[in-house]
């Protein structure tokens, strides 16, 4: 069956289309926030904003969709709600508290939803304090009330902006077609890839340089996707079982283990402790130390980054890998339901047998990972414009081929259900369904 066809079938089914209506409608409603320009900001005045720069606000302006240049209402997105994540996310390592909201299942969960929401509010209101001190200083005529009333200004516009965002995200989530958050940041960063691509042709002024690059570009994406896609299958064998006149069991499955089983969120992790130091920056601009101290943040290309970059990167492989998956847990379902892995014994010996091969494919997983991280920088370094750089690697390819996995598999869900078939004549998109 041909791709078209495939697509065709997507508006077939009634729920699906309207899902996908749904979400096209909400990520009109986000782009159209993204040029709306604060109260007290005169546009005309904004001096060229951060798309362009080799620095973490020309990144942060790609997330949002060039919304922080624009000096728009959405000018800091959903990156305060990511942060507030990570918070939550580490307080569940460490706290007892938020390690039982972890155990108590869906109603766990609705709690540590609401805890990241204050926390977003909390956040977002810090950040848009930095965010109006670092306008004020880079676009000082573009400022059309006092300062004082700016600040304030600047708190309540950004703070309403991204509780709005993140609401948009949930609705997508709920009543689009998933991944709502995820979804934003890719729309984002995928509307500033053919202003940076004509950039790029402009800049070079030599198609074939430009057909290399973009060549090298499909290498490098193809590689992410067989990254995202990798995995490890452990044969699972099941003891046959009568119940009744029925025997079950009997048969070989497979458990599968994703080389990079944490997705595309150890870099999201990663991306926003490195937002940090520069972050500090700009809350003292005037302090010479502060600035010295932070300096080693503000170039995306420069090599301390790039290292510490790597190393971050690495560390929440491992951390969310052991946070999303839980050898006892697996070795404990299949010895309730009579499996066991040919050659080792149920219980410890399992749980010992799936961490260590777990530990063994996440470390090449890591490692790829974190080179995948630090290739804009090493684009850049080559010659290719930072804003087309960008996509290279880092976050920016990481999120775009995630969530379009992602979000294939959920189409792919629903064709199957509806004895459609999918995207692969083979069947499923491979590799994407979560244990």
């Amino acid at each position: 069956m041909s791709l078209v066809e495939n697509f065709r079938n997507i508006f077939k089914i009634e729920e699906l289309r309207t899902r996908i209506l749904y979400t096209v409608g909400i990520l009109m409603v986000y782009r159209i926030g993204t040029f709306i320009t604060m109260p007290g900001v005169d546009a005309s005045q904004l001096v060229s904003g951060p798309s362009n720069a080799t620095d973490l606000l020309g990144l942060f302006d790609l997330f949002v969709g060039g919304a922080f240049a624009r000096a728009g209402v959405f000018a800091l997105g959903i990156m305060p709600y990511i942060t507030a994540a990570i918070i939550i996310q580490l307080m569940g390592a460490v706290v007892p508290y938020f390690q039982k909201l972890q155990r108590e299942g869906e109603e766990g969960r609705r709690k540590i939803n609401q805890l990241t929401r204050y926390g977003t509010v909390v956040i977002t209101m810090v950040q848009a304090v930095g965010f109006a001190i670092n306008l004020m200083s880079t676009s000082p005529d573009a400022i059309v009330i006092s300062r004082t009333a700016f600040i304030i200004n600047s708190v309540i516009i950004l703070t309403a902006g991204t509780v709005f965002v993140m609401w948009l995200g949930e609705r997508i989530t709920e009543r689009g077609i998933g991944n709502g958050i995820s979804i934003l940041i890719m729309i984002g960063i995928i509307a500033a890839l053919p202003t940076n691509l004509m950039n790029e042709i402009t800049t070079k002024n030599n198609l074939i340089i430009v057909i290399i690059e973009v060549g090298v570009l499909i290498l490098v994406t193809a590689s992410v996707v067989l990254l995202t896609q990798g995995q490890r299958r452990i044969p699972v064998q099941y003891a046959k079982r009568v119940v009744g006149r029925k025997v079950y069991g009997g048969t070989t499955q497979y458990l599968p283990l994703r080389v990079n089983a944490a997705g595309v969120m150890p870099i999201i992790f990663a991306q926003s402790i490195m937002f940090i130091p520069s972050t500090i920056g700009t809350f003292f601009p005037d302090s010479e130390t502060v600035q010295f101290l932070t300096s080693w943040s503000a170039d995306f290309t420069g090599v301390t980054y790039s290292i510490v970059f790597a190393i971050i990167c690495i560390f929440f492989t491992y951390f969310y890998t052991a946070i999303v998956i839980n050898p006892r847990e697996m070795a404990d379902t299949m010895k309730r339901q009579g499996g066991f892995v040919p050659g080792v014994r149920p219980g410890k010996q399992t749980v010992e047998f799936i961490d260590n091969i777990l530990t063994k494919i996440t470390l090449p997983g890591s490692i790829f990972l974190a080179f995948v991280a630090i290739m804009p920088a090493i684009a850049a370094r080559l010659g290719v414009t930072p804003g087309f750089a960008m996509f290279y690697g880092g976050t920016s390819l990481l999120i775009i081929v995630g969530v379009a996995l992602d979000t294939l598999q959920q189409i792919e869900s629903h064709l199957m259900m509806r004895h459609y078939d999918g995207f692969m004549k083979s069947g499923r998109i491979k590799g994407r369904k979560r244990m």
